[in-house]
């Protein structure tokens, strides 16, 4: 049977009509994702694809082995299992090589689809259902024909095993798997992440991602070469969209990593962030969302059938269908969706297809805030207050460096031009529990005998929360602004306690003009321990666990100078269950904390809970929103410290052996030393008067 030429024929026949159907649908997708705005279109990237799908990608994906290991085979085994059967069975190019190489790459792609059956079985509730329920089948059904098919080929079979009823049972497996592979990555399958995926990888928004790099600063708005009178700011409907977010969109996979991970999700907030891309997809390609088959917004009144489809589907389905001329906010998805996100990054940092939800959302907002004026709860106050006095809280310009009073600080303009390092104070100065870091870095500087100065009164917001908020217009004032104002000074690196602060500086700011030599201040003490400037004792037995700020490990890497230096002080950490990249979000960021979306639990009493697993006395963090977040928690919990205010304790316990040892020589009794010693004098009064 297999030696007559039916079953060759025919399978010609149905690769090449498949293969025209997959084509026609490659050119209708396309034709869908260029409905967006213009964008740069990064063509070398196309070479890159295989080199970002081997390495960029599955690096990703490797945090979780189980579905590394299967991508592996699964993906693998397609790709070379594709690439043979349409070299052998359509161009007509044969070799028992050939046949042995699809023996072959067809078993390591059956074995991945048995992994994939077995994950699906009992699946858990981030992974779609619906047409991704019927996918295991179609891997399976494509392997196993292949592989059935290359027996007699390569002469493990006899040619004729299993007559006429063989070849129609297999031409009809290898229909099903065609037409489930070749068709549903370009008309819309579940496959369809993998054409997607593919070209979006290489067409990138944020190209410098790949490679080991790292791209996390918002994209910023030309204000200046804009017409304000007729360009739309910000994103109002799917239309608006840069081309290359809509492809990456259509590239999502569904798996729901995002959604296991974002913290508004998980605090009952109305924010899910796989649906959200899907609704995205949705308003794009037309449809309704009442089809999506995974997990809704929280708090959404729907029902999920039996066969996991969301039949009453979310906002407004039954009435609105997709279309990407039609509004965002509201129609496809309701307006305390785009406003429940805390910017975390955590959904970023999870995508196995590296799609960047928090830039989409922040585009949703811009548009809310900028042209309909509609941010919510204390949102559009936050906003005016920094329009007129330059930080979120509406303290007087004047009033920065009152916390200061009794520090001498040196301040450029005033005492100095010229300083190895600029210390950025932030919206500390007005919080009087974050002084007390503020107060612990100035006695730490001191202490290592860094030169260094503040802007005082002339420093303004960074405008972190501007730009969170949507307001890019008042972001880049106050980014310009301090840009003109360190312009006219001569520093060498800016230090600052605040991950948001250093953010801008270090990844925004660049865009205005701005760039500079930026640290966190546990890298920069970090740096100084090392080189021994400071010394700590490490005698500090505490029961502490350390608290990763979203803002300087996910969008800054930085994981390991904090541990350093608690660990530099004899601290074995108590690590959180869910610490560095995984790190819970405290809740603090993106303007959740005055947009205030209701939800079922708050997002600091959940990274509280994770804190108090760790039987840990002390919260450890390096960032004043962390701070306030976690403190506002009820008591009974941990006690939040800087990791700034642990060093000074450490270092007081060594300069106060050190006075002990210079009063010993000269006679005198040790407070007398103290009084005498001025920078061990101004180090424990700092921390005493708060």
């Amino acid at each position: 049977m297999f030696a007559d030429d039916f079953l060759p024929t025919v399978l010609f026949v149905l690769l090449l009509v498949s293969v025209l159907l997959t084509l026609i649908g490659a050119v209708r997708r396309v034709r869908l994702w260029r409905q967006g705005q213009a964008s740069t279109v990064h063509w070398a990237g196309l070479l890159s694809i295989p080199r970002r799908y081997l390495v960029d990608l599955h690096h990703v994906v490797a945090s979780d082995k189980y579905i590394s290991n299967t991508h592996v085979a699964t993906a693998g085994g397609f790709v070379l299992t594709t690439i043979l059967v349409l070299s052998i069975y359509l161009f007509g190019i044969t070799g028992a090589v050939l046949n042995y190489a699809l023996l072959a790459s067809s078993a390591l792609m059956f074995i991945g689809a048995v992994f994939v059956f077995l994950r699906r079985r009992n699946p858990p509730p981030n992974l779609s259902k619906g047409p991704w329920s019927r996918l295991p089948y179609s891997l399976l059904t494509y392997a196993s024909s292949f592989f059935i098919l290359s027996l007699p080929a390569t002469g493990l079979l006899p040619a004729n095993t299993g007559g006429w009823l063989l070849a129609v049972v297999l031409l009809l497996g290898i229909s099903w798997g065609v037409g489930e592979m070749y068709l549903g990555m370009a008309w819309g399958g579940p496959m369809k992440h993998a054409f997607a995926g593919a070209l979006h990888l290489g067409f990138h928004r944020r190209q410098e991602r790949f490679g080991g790099g790292r791209s996390t600063g918002l994209k910023s708005i030309n204000l200046e070469s804009i017409n304000l009178e007729t360009a739309k700011l910000g994103v109002e409907k799917p239309e608006d969209f840069k081309w290359n977010q809509l492809l990456s969109f259509d590239a999502c996979v569904e798996c729901g990593r995002c959604e296991k991970a974002c913290p508004a999700f998980a605090a009952g907030q109305p924010l899910n962030p796989k649906k959200l891309i899907q609704d995205m997809v949705v308003g794009m390609a037309g449809g309704s969302t009442a089809q999506f088959a995974g997990s809704p917004y929280p708090g959404a009144d729907s029902v999920i059938n039996k066969s996991g489809i969301n039949e009453a589907g979310t906002h407004k389905a039954s009435t609105y269908k997709g279309s990407p001329t039609i509004p965002i906010v509201n129609v496809l998805v309701p307006s305390e969706t785009v406003w429940s996100c805390t910017t975390c990054r955590a959904c970023v940092q999870e995508c196995p297809m590296m799609i960047e939800h928090v830039d989409a959302i922040v585009d949703m907002r811009r548009f809310e805030t900028l042209e309909k004026g509609q941010t919510p709860g204390k949102g559009a106050e936050l906003l005016e207050n920094l329009k007129t006095t330059d930080n979120p809280n509406g303290y007087a310009p004047n009033s920065r460096m009152n916390w200061a009073a009794d520090q001498n600080l040196p301040i450029f303009g005033q005492h100095v031009d010229k300083a190895d390092v600029l210390l950025w104070i932030g919206d500390a100065a007005f919080d009087m529990r974050n002084q007390r870091t503020l107060r612990a870095m100035v006695s730490l500087l001191r202490a290592a005998n860094v030169d260094f100065a503040v802007l005082g009164d002339s420093e303004c917001d960074s405008g972190d929360p501007a730009r969170r908020l949507g307001d890019e217009a008042t972001f880049q004032r106050l980014a310009k602004t301090n840009v003109a104002t360190m312009a006219q000074y001569q520093f060498k690196h800016i230090v600052t306690a605040d991950p948001h602060a250093f953010h801008c500086l270090k990844n925004e700011y660049g865009d205005f003009g701005g760039h500079y030599d930026v640290y966190h201040h546990t890298g920069f003490f970090a740096d100084l321990v090392k080189n021994q400037r400071l010394h700590l004792s490490n005698d500090k037995a505490l029961s502490l666990t350390y608290h990763d700020p979203c803002y300087l490990g996910r969008y800054n890497g930085e994981y390991d100078a904090p541990r350093y230096l608690l660990e530099a002080m004899g601290i074995h950490i108590k690590e959180m269950e869910r610490s560095k990249t995984k790190a819970r979000c405290c809740g603090g960021g993106g303007g959740a904390p005055v947009t205030d979306i209701p939800s079922t639990q708050r997002i600091p009493d959940m990274r509280m809970e994770d804190a108090k697993a760790t039987k840990a006395d002390i919260i450890a963090v390096g960032c004043p929103q962390c701070s306030l977040m976690l403190e506002g928690v009820v008591e009974p919990r941990p006690q939040i410290k800087d990791i700034a205010e642990l060093m000074l304790d450490a270092l007081a316990l060594v300069e106060e052996t050190a006075v002990d040892a210079k009063a010993s020589a000269v006679n005198l009794q040790p407070a007398a030393v103290l009084v005498a010693d001025v920078n061990v004098s101004a180090k424990i009064a700092s921390t005493a008067d708060v």
